[in-house]
């Protein structure tokens, strides 16, 4: 290929490694950076929006399992969500190392094509109400890679662009892929009703309870395939697999030394198969009999898991991986890394683990009548005939939250990021202490459904501030942070808000089976308050560390 280097540009690399890169020289973006960085963003966004719909299912799935009768408590319901919520989140602890071992084309296309087992497993385990609760778990637990999926992906499209277009370009990545989770709620509920597969997809199951999606109720005794909830991503999975190969490149200059695909694939899967070891401990150690021994506390468990996640890959990294490894740790050093994380929580954490705990919790509360029985105890258990559908109202909060998450990037490329995350922090506040007063008024309420409008209305709002939020700390870690610690810090940054997908439904289902569950959002709201003092310390008061702006 011809090159001219006396004017520092060169044509539109051949093949799947780049051996040149420079985005932040005009010339070389104009003529060649800007064509390769976009296609690989074109590609990118699907494939996480795959891997967020794989991730997320469980919070429609367990619904409907809800709604067909399958045979598991409530409570029970609520552990196959915070399964998959921490599995995803452990699995993004090597995720956001695995682009500067593995190289990008590498890692996507794999971590994208590994979402087929959680897709297929779950659709076969889905077809059997009879199987024990440990099946679906282990399907939870699995559906873990496509949460893992974000770290790479965001770590990945970092590298390709330059830093004043760094909001814009996360912004596009993690908000439309974040459509993941609304396509996966209005997709699931449709697919649920066709016979997509014939007689492979297996035979449908007569619904016991009202269900419904985007257009309304479905009446109970409708057919309904609930198997198509995993079984309908391979149609798009394998396609989009393809692209990633076919489509995609490597820099050299972020990943030197990833060896042959082969040698890229070993690292990845290894990798990922090592941070199974301390989810499925903590789970164990953590979730009741019979699952596990119910040993230790939810603040307990998520510190121990992330910290044996980490000496896991630590100790276990060898050869060229150990160095890596290393070099990928020297972020923890930095105290930016730890503040960014704590603001990272508040948004992308807060976004994950409400989408997660929604449906179920709109179900549950608005579900049900709350009325007194003989004794003066509020009782939870009579069906409420106005219910609203859970599966028709869900998917409306996270659709606003991934849309607006491409504009909190581009008014931060404006304005700065620190103050875009200190305006949503304040609102987040409010509105989180306003949903727990009307979570008690409805869960203290014969006629629930009356409270149903502003609830969703709160909810939606609280949606708008994380999306608006993630964009915002996007463009911070970029701003703050070097080309080569920004993409690590927004892997780890990531990982530890994605408990928010555990957090939520665990936090939420403890606190409504209590009674309480508005006492879950004035928790929400208190971490709120302090996250907005520790943003305005670092980044906006007159001596911050960073001034941004």
């Amino acid at each position: 290929m011809n090159t001219m280097l006396g004017q520092g540009v060169r044509s539109e690399p051949d093949g799947a490694d780049i051996q040149d890169w420079r985005p932040e020289e005009e010339q070389f973006w104009e003529r060649t950076g800007k064509r390769v960085a976009y296609r690989n963003l074109w590609i990118s966004i699907p494939a996480l929006l795959c891997g967020f719909a794989v991730w997320g299912m469980w919070g429609i799935i367990t619904v409907q399992m809800l709604n067909l009768g399958f045979p598991f408590s409530q409570a029970e319901l609520f552990t196959l969500t915070a399964i998959a919520g921490i599995s995803g989140a452990t699995m993004r602890i090597p995720a956001s190392f695995l682009i500067r071992m593995a190289g990008g084309r590498n890692t996507i296309f794999l971590t994208t094509a590994m979402l087929l087992a959680p897709a297929i497993g779950t659709g076969m385990a889905l077809q059997h109400p009879d199987w024990p609760l440990w099946a679906f778990q282990l399907m939870a637990l699995w559906s873990g890679v496509g949460g893992g999926n974000f770290a790479s992906s965001m770590s990945n499209i970092s590298t390709f662009f330059p830093k004043r277009l760094q909001g814009t370009a996360l912004g596009l990545n993690a908000g439309l892929g974040n459509f993941g989770v609304t396509t996966m709620q209005i997709v699931i509920p449709l697919v649920m009703t066709l016979s997509l597969f014939g007689d492979f997809g297996g035979e449908a199951k007569a619904l016991i309870k009202d269900s419904g999606w985007i257009f309304g109720k479905i009446k109970a005794g409708t057919p309904t395939y609930i198997q198509n909830a995993g079984f309908a991503w391979v149609l798009s999975l394998v396609p989009l697999s393809i692209l990633c190969w076919f489509g995609m490149n490597n820099l050299k200059t972020v990943t030197p030394a990833a060896g042959s695909p082969l040698t890229a694939f070993f690292k990845i899967i290894y990798l990922y198969s090592l941070a199974f070891v301390p989810s499925i401990a903590m789970l164990y150690l953590y979730l009741p009999a019979p699952t596990g021994l119910g040993l230790l506390n939810m603040w307990v468990a998520i510190p121990l898991d992330i910290i044996a996640a980490l000496l896991v890959m630590k100790l276990a990294a060898f050869g060229t991986m150990k160095e890596n490894v290393a070099k990928q740790f020297e972020i923890f050093r930095n105290k930016h890394t730890w503040a960014m994380t704590a603001l990272y929580v508040v948004t992308f954490g807060s976004f994950i683990g409400f989408s997660m705990a929604l449906p179920l919790a709109i179900t549950v509360i608005f579900g049900f009548q709350h009325v007194p029985d003989a004794a003066g105890v509020l009782q939870h258990t009579l069906k409420n005939p106005n219910a609203p559908s859970a599966l028709t109202y869900a998917w409306i909060g996270p659709f606003v939250g991934a849309a607006v998450r491409p504009v909190g990037g581009w008014i931060s490329d404006k304005v700065g990021g620190s103050i875009v995350t200190q305006i949503i922090s304040a609102v987040m506040v409010i509105a989180s202490a306003a949903v727990g007063y009307v979570m008690l008024q409805a869960y203290q309420s014969a006629t629930p459904e009356q409270y149903f409008a502003t609830f969703m209305g709160l909810f939606v709002l609280l949606f708008a501030a994380s999306g608006i939020g993630n964009g915002s700390t996007f463009r911070s870690v970029g701003f703050i942070f070097d080309r080569q610690q920004a993409g690590p810090v927004l892997g780890w940054t990531s990982a530890v808000a994605a408990y928010g997908a555990f957090i939520a439904p665990v936090l939420i289902g403890q606190q409504i089976k209590a009674g309480t569950p508005q006492y879950a959002f004035y928790g929400f709201a208190v971490f709120y308050a302090v996250c907005l003092v520790l943003n305005w310390w670092f980044y906006l008061r007159r001596n911050a560390y960073v001034k941004n702006p």
